[in-house]
């Protein structure tokens, strides 16, 4: 049986490699990547903390199926604003588009 201080270092290094794409990239693409590579270490989280807890209940999937369907979500509008950036500006770079600087 692996232990559960692998998963978590699994999990933490995914949020790590997403967190620095989500702070390095300028691509709205790639920002969008690292979202969904924190999101999906959350969901190594969850799940691993529900097997080694109590396997019985059913709240452990149950996040995780959340959490998924949030993150399909997020990926459907951020396309959608990404394409409709795209067809504004011409570009996906976040910092040329000035119209979501505040």
């Amino acid at each position: 049986m692996i232990p559960l201080t692998w998963y978590l270092i699994v999990a933490a290094g995914l949020f790590c490699i997403g967190l620095f794409g989500v702070l390095a990239r300028k691509n709205a693409i790639g920002v969008f990547m690292g979202v969904e590579l924190m999101l999906n270490a959350v969901m190594i989280n969850l799940l691993a903390f529900w097997r080694y807890g109590d396997p019985t209940r059913v709240d452990g999937p149950a996040f995780v199926v959340i959490v998924f369907a949030t993150a399909a979500a997020e990926i459907a509008i951020g396309l959608a604003l990404v394409i409709s950036a795209y067809r504004r500006h011409d570009t996906v770079v976040a910092d040329d588009i000035s119209e979501m600087k505040g």
